[in-house]
């Protein structure tokens, strides 16, 4: 899809843009695998090359550490069998991709350019195609144009391929009718709490032996958990703070520096839909101001999200005149097109305006002063990690460290159980569970920016202490138990007598649905409820101050014809046509493969693997 034109400059932020795109192309600097190796599996006369099986991985390696926020390392994706997921999933798309062509299935040039087009990630700041900035992602990424357009073309010839396969798949209406009367049943019923006060008298006490009993049927329950003795050395920017000297002239140049936060002119926040051409978003348009549909349904009728049409804040300045002169016309929020962009014509939805707004110094001064103090603090404690870190290495104890440095000491009994002060950062509790006895503190760093050194001086076991030591608490945890025990069987003698009329001031519960919240109540007696039949009176055991008594009064059944229940059953029969048309092309995809004949290449697979492992 080459042609020239004028080059431009690109936004800085285009850029940031252009670096996730990256990202999810897997551009990691995939190089040369050497010698003859070009493949790593053939389908039909399709193969699957080794820098697109390299790239498959790293994305899904990107991909997975960015949704869990740790590292992901390609042994360990090896470990969870995903990079045979990754090669069944490139088996299945050239599978697919084989036969669209066998069947001459396939789009034009003009189509290809659409869709590369109305990539968001290929726009500008102003909204239109970066043709320098989609030659730069994609050479960054590994790829050249007319490899990407090749990809482009096979995955819209594969969409084309799924759509004549479960074009018109529908489910058993019978199935969904049946699901959705089990989701949208609702319940009646009674509900009485059963308290102390009901109870006849009951000892007050224990006695010796049966507190005995107790304690030892229970002595996990009363086991103190392992106990650290940790001696530690740490600063933070909070700690240090109060020591730095914030100058009134570098506050006033931090302001005019941010000037743009402070001073921001009218705003309006905006979404864009492109069309093909000037009469589909003009029909569009007329469609909207009839009332026959809105934005919102025309961004879902072309396969988009929100998200995948949203612009963002913009200013006058980040728009072409003609659109900023529309948009900033309006008064209110509302649609205005269609207006000609370099993805062609477009809607834009106008959901906010925003004012342009100014903040005097005065105003945040302080914060300002607060964050530069913060700043500088931490300036100061990365200056001087190297410096610390050579105190440790060179045998210095905390108490050393503390007396040469800015670093304060402290000591902390710790468990998994205590979060406070420094026991609150993810890197100290870690930290402090992986120590040993002798072990040589080392420096680490805590997520604002300060650091640490720990020393384990002791381990308490964990233990359960003798009952005379922990007599009163045994005794506690007995009478709540009696307590709870009493309170149910009170409950189960109720239910089992079913009185027509429930004891104390009971509380009527109507159109109770399978996901009610019920606050204060345990979370089994909706689950009773649902399992029950009309009439049938339960106990429910609750704890040492309550039970509960039960009677289900009526089962609701749904009509399925009007209001939610037949919202509920649409998403219900479009849930399970997504799901059949899902196993039907999944099967459709292995009897293509099994077809075409595939074949994998063991030791090209693993010479890529071990490429990157070394990378």
């Amino acid at each position: 899809m080459a042609e020239d034109r004028p080059k431009k400059k690109t936004s800085p932020v285009v850029w940031v843009v252009l670096g996730l795109l990256m990202l999810s192309l897997g551009g990691f600097g995939i190089g040369s695998f050497g010698g003859s190796l070009s493949s790593v599996a053939e389908v039909g006369d399709r193969d699957v090359t080794v820098e697109e099986y390299a790239r498959a991985l790293q994305s899904e390696q990107a991909r997975l550490s960015q949704q869990t926020g740790q590292p992901l390392t390609l042994a360990q994706m090896q470990a969870f069998g995903l990079d045979q997921q990754i090669m069944e999933q490139l088996l299945a798309r050239e599978a697919l991709a084989y036969e669209a062509a066998r069947m001459g299935v396939s789009v034009n040039d003009a189509e290809v350019a659409r869709r590369i087009r109305a990539t968001p990630a290929f726009g500008g700041i102003a909204g239109g195609f970066d043709r320098e900035g989609y030659a730069f992602a994609l050479q960054s990424a590994g790829l050249n144009e007319r490899q990407y357009e090749a990809q482009v073309r096979d995955e819209a010839a594969v969409e084309l391929l799924q759509t004549a396969v479960v074009g018109g798949v529908a489910a058993p209406a019978t199935r969904a009718d049946r699901l959705t009367e089990w989701l949208a049943e609702t319940r009646d019923a009674t509900l009485a709490t059963v308290t102390v006060a009901e109870l006849p008298a009951g000892p007050s006490a224990p006695s010796a032996e049966e507190l005995q009993v107790f304690y030892d049927g229970n002595l996990a329950a009363f086991e103190t958990p392992e106990r650290r003795e940790i001696t530690y050395a740490w600063i933070t920017p909070d700690l240090l703070v109060d020591e730095v000297e914030v100058d009134e002239a570098a506050i006033r140049a931090l302001y005019d520096e941010r000037i743009a936060e402070f001073s921001q002119p009218a705003r309006v926040l905006a979404e864009r839909l492109a069309f093909a051409d000037a009469a589909a978003a003009e029909a569009a348009r007329a469609a909207i101001e009839a009332g026959e549909t809105d934005f919102e349904t025309l961004v879902e009728e072309r396969g988009l999200s929100l998200d995948d049409v949203d612009q963002g804040e913009l200013a006058e300045a980040d728009l072409d005149a003609e659109i900023a002169a529309a948009l900033f016309a309006l008064d209110e929020p509302g649609v205005v097109g269609p207006l000609t962009t370099d993805l062609g014509p477009a809607l834009f939805r106008v959901n906010a305006l925003l004012d342009a707004t100014e903040t005097p110094y005065d105003d945040v001064r302080d914060d300002l002063a607060a964050g530069f103090a913060e700043d500088a603090a931490r300036r100061r404690i990365d200056a001087a990690r190297d410096a610390i870190d050579d105190l440790l290495a060179g045998g210095a104890t905390l108490e050393e460290l503390v007396a040469e440095t800015d670093l304060q000491l402290g000591s902390l009994f710790w468990d998994e159980g205590v979060s406070e002060g420094i026991a609150g950062y993810d890197a100290f509790r870690a930290t402090a569970a992986d120590v040993s006895e002798g072990d040589f503190p080392d420096l680490e760093a805590l997520s604002d920016g300060g650091l640490f050194a720990l020393r384990l001086d002791r381990i308490t076991a964990a233990a359960t202490p003798p009952l005379d030591e922990i007599r009163a608490e045994v005794e506690a945890a007995w009478q709540a138990d009696t307590l709870r025990r009493r309170l149910f069987e009170r409950a189960e003698a109720i239910a089992a007598e079913a009185p027509e009329t429930l004891p104390g001031a009971p509380e009527t519960l109507t159109d109770l649905a399978r996901d009610a919240p019920l606050e204060g109540v345990p979370p089994t007696l909706l689950d009773r409820l649902f399992a029950a039949e009309a009439g049938d009176v339960f106990a429910v055991e609750g704890d040492d101050r309550q039970a509960y008594v039960v009677r289900l009064d009526a089962v609701n059944a749904a009509d399925l014809s009007t209001g939610e229940p037949a919202a509920l059953r649409e998403v219900v029969d479009r849930q399970q046509r997504q799901e059949v048309a899902s196993d039907l092309f999944e099967m459709y995809g292995r009897a293509v493969q099994a077809e075409a004949g595939f074949s994998v290449d063991a030791q090209a697979v693993q010479a890529v693997q071990s490429s990157l492992l070394g990378q």
